[in-house]
């Protein structure tokens, strides 16, 4: 396959640090190695799946001890709440209160208004699903899931409440037991296990930062090595960082009362981001200029990687990263005395025509060496971030969050596809008067709102059908064959605790995760048991029959209405990308490095989760070109800093200017913008060989500088940042 222009031809090849993600049943795995997490499981998903199980049949037992109707709700509400950490299973449940009432409120007021009128209950039912499913796109972490537990738990109560609407605030106020029960119990369960909680987030928070540093040390030294592979490699770090980013929330719920330690770890990773972004450009530079200019800065470069190799085993004590960061200003030093020594050559040399052939390679000179300070300014920041992340500061009023990608497209067809599911469903119903049909459309609800946010619908849901299936299967036994014989609380408990320990331990393997997910929910429904009776054939039939319905009509209307698309969701990307680099270049006040890269990483990490178990060419083209648009934007923000000092030349001024203005009208389409870069490099070092104020010569060094990583990244990556047609290699 020819490179496409623009793109080295070892960014076609397969990258190694997505070669992990291969499903389960891969070729070559035995049938018996692909369930080793049910017969063989780590000690943590063991001991998630059991705490788990004993808290929903305990939550399960005292709804059936207090003689509520509906008591697997409260079963099913313990387990999805739970998750893997306690910082999350917190987080979860305070949102999920949070939803609950929201959806109390909404569920009375719809049936409050629509009494006896289906044909506006259900499209205004379905708006308000189609509503929180939009805006829980556009947040992260439990925020989302609490806008769309919004909407589906008003469709729960309100449909609960259709056959008798006056009994809508009894209903509401069941299910609303029915959720603070299980969320009590899962609570009681994880808090008694939990020990040092505290302590023990502090330390996991230390150690993932330590991690990320330790990585980006690394990343970097083999980058300034010349390590054309290290770009690769260096790519793959994004995707951790921001999921480090998502956890630090976690971790500060387990802290219980603290300072503003999780602020100081976001901003580290911000200057993680950025440092490994200047890595990056570092390499660019490096690229970009010729051996006899590299010579002197191959010392520095030794010093500094032998000084980034130390770095991980300093990390351990406030102490030694006291010393580091005291290590690294003398390494910093260095780098400002050569910058001084060149310049001071340059002086001696008194040529201030710029002819002789020793000026252009002293300024080259300064200009990797004074990369190279911005570069370890960067280090030293994220140091003292991570220093203070786990240090509590007296009066620290210190607040950080990091911006995230928002495609308000995808929201929209989220809430759209939310919407035409309940509304048809609903009017199914009517049209059908099905026995069970609320059953049917109350999951059609339930399901639209736990995955119309998910990022792929299809393949989400369709997981769920499967892991549906398997929960009517095993309920199908214990129907019929041991709840009938059952005649105490404990004999249930036993009956039930191992087929529960096996859907929990599926929800913790990442190959059968939505399986379980669907396997866990669903079984306590499936099963139903109550204190006045038990299933018979026809009822269960009926019930879990209309799950099913439910769960495939969401299936069938995810891949109908709107269907996801990853390659239009990529060029959505693309074009906001290009649009934030105009804006960068115009904007006022000048945006903030670290906003600009949080949108950027979260970019990155979708595009990964797109690649798949086998990335394709265009995958790994869009990972470059993501992180070129990054590492642009960042050296745009950069220029415009340096033209709001005033402090370059009025003509060199200009001419950054006019880049900037070129840059504000950027479409990709012509190399305009990388030749105006181009061209004001070529004027800048003009003006700096003659220019006799230090100040000034400074500047127009940084300048270069950002210069020459922005016109590179345009010509290597034209292809790319042309959002005018799809970007595909091969094509």
């Amino acid at each position: 396959m020819p490179a496409l222009p623009g793109i080295p031809l070892f960014l076609l090849k397969r990258i190694s640090f997505l070669s992990h993600l291969r499903p389960i049943g891969r070729p070559g795995e035995s049938r018996n190695e692909a369930f080793r997490w049910l017969y063989a499981p780590t000690l943590p998903a063991l001991g998630f799946a059991v705490r788990t199980s004993v808290a929903a049949l305990m939550a399960m037992v005292i709804a059936m001890w207090m003689e509520l109707d509906d008591p697997q709700w409260a079963a099913m509400t313990v387990w999805i709440v739970a998750q893997g950490s306690r910082g999350e299973s917190i987080s979860k449940s305070k949102w999920r209160l949070v939803g609950t009432a929201i959806g109390v409120i909404m569920s009375i007021t719809l049936i409050s208004a629509f009494p006896q009128n289906p044909w506006l209950f259900f499209p205004a039912l379905g708006i308000w699903l189609g509503v929180c499913c939009t805006l829980a796109t556009l947040v992260h972490n439990f925020r989302s899931y609490a806008l769309v537990l919004a909407g589906y738990t008003t469709a729960i109560i309100a449909l609960g409440a259709v056959p008798n609407p006056d009994n809508v605030f009894m209903v509401a106020m069941s299910r609303a037991t029915y959720i603070v029960l299980g969320i009590f119990c899962e609570a009681l369960l994880a808090a008694l296990l939990a020990h040092n909680l505290s302590s023990m987030a502090h330390l996991n928070m230390r150690r993932k930062l330590r991690t990320a540093l330790t990585n980006v040390s690394d990343a970097i030294s083999s980058l300034l090595e010349g390590n054309q592979a290290a770009l690769i490699r260096s790519r793959s770090l994004f995707g951790p960082l921001l999921s480090l980013n998502d956890q630090i929330e976690f971790s500060e719920v387990e802290m219980g009362p603290h300072g503003h330690e999780g602020d100081h770890a976001r901003a580290a990773l911000a200057a993680v981001s950025v440092l490994l972004s200047r890595g990056l450009g570092m390499a660019v530079r490096l690229q970009s200029l010729n051996e006899e200019s590299r010579g002197v800065f191959e010392r520095t470069a030794v010093l500094t990687r032998a000084f980034l190799s130390s770095v991980p085993a300093r990390l351990d004590t406030d102490e030694n990263v006291e010393a580091t960061r005291h290590d690294l200003a003398l390494l910093r030093g260095e780098c400002r005395q050569q910058i001084v020594d060149a310049l001071t050559e340059e002086i001696a040399i008194g040529d201030r025509t710029g002819k002789d052939p020793r000026i252009p390679l002293l300024l080259d000179r300064r200009i990797l060496h004074n990369a190279l300070d911005e570069l370890l300014a960067e280090l030293d920041v994220a140091l003292a971030e991570f220093k203070a992340s786990h240090t509590t500061i007296q009066g620290d009023h210190f607040r950080f969050r990091l911006q995230s990608h928002r495609d308000w497209r995808e929201a929209g067809y989220n809430g759209i596809r939310a919407a035409a599911a309940t509304i048809t469903a609903g009017l199914l119903w009517e049209v059908t008067a099905w026995p069970s049909g609320l059953g049917f459309v109350t999951f059609v609800a339930l399901v639209c709102g736990l995955f119309a946010t998910r990022e792929n619908p299809v393949l989400a849901t369709t997981n769920f059908l499967k892991g549906s299936f398997w929960a009517a299967a095993v309920s199908f036994f214990l129907v019929f064959l041991i709840v009938p014989q059952l005649t105490v609380y404990e004999e249930l408990v036993v009956a039930l605790f191992l087929p529960m320990v096996a859907g929990g331990l599926a929800s913790r393997n990442s190959g059968t995760a939505l399986h379980g997910a669907a396997y866990t929910l669903l079984l306590p429904n499936f099963v139903h048991t109550w204190n006045q009776g038990r299933w018979n054939e026809v009822q269960w039939f009926n019930s879990t029959g209309a799950v099913l319905a439910g769960v495939a009509f969401a299936v069938t209307i995810f891949r109908l209405v709107l269907p996801f698309s990853a390659a239009d969701e990529r060029w959505r990307m693309r074009k906001a990308m290009l649009q934030d680099l105009r804006t960068l270049a115009a904007a006022q006040p000048i945006p903030q490095a670290e906003d600009w890269t949080g949108r950027n990483i979260d970019r990155f990490a979708r595009v990964i989760r797109h690649a798949g178990p086998t990335p394709s060419p265009t995958i790994e083209g869009y990972l470059q070109g993501t992180l070129a648009a990054m590492t642009i934007g960042l050296n745009i923000i950069r220029l415009r800093n340096v033209l709001e000092r005033h402090q370059l030349p009025p003509r060199a001024q200009q001419a950054v200017q006019i880049t900037m203005l070129r840059m504000s009208q950027f479409t990709g389409k012509y190399q305009r913008t990388s030749t105006a870069a181009r061209r004001a490099t070529a004027i800048l070092r003009q003006i700096e060989a003659r220019e006799e104020n230090i100040t000034a010569r400074l500047e127009l060094t940084r300048a270069i500088a950002y210069l020459i990583v922005v016109s590179h990244e345009l010509e290597v990556n034209q292809v790319f940042l042309d959002a005018s047609k799809r970007f595909k290699v091969g094509d």
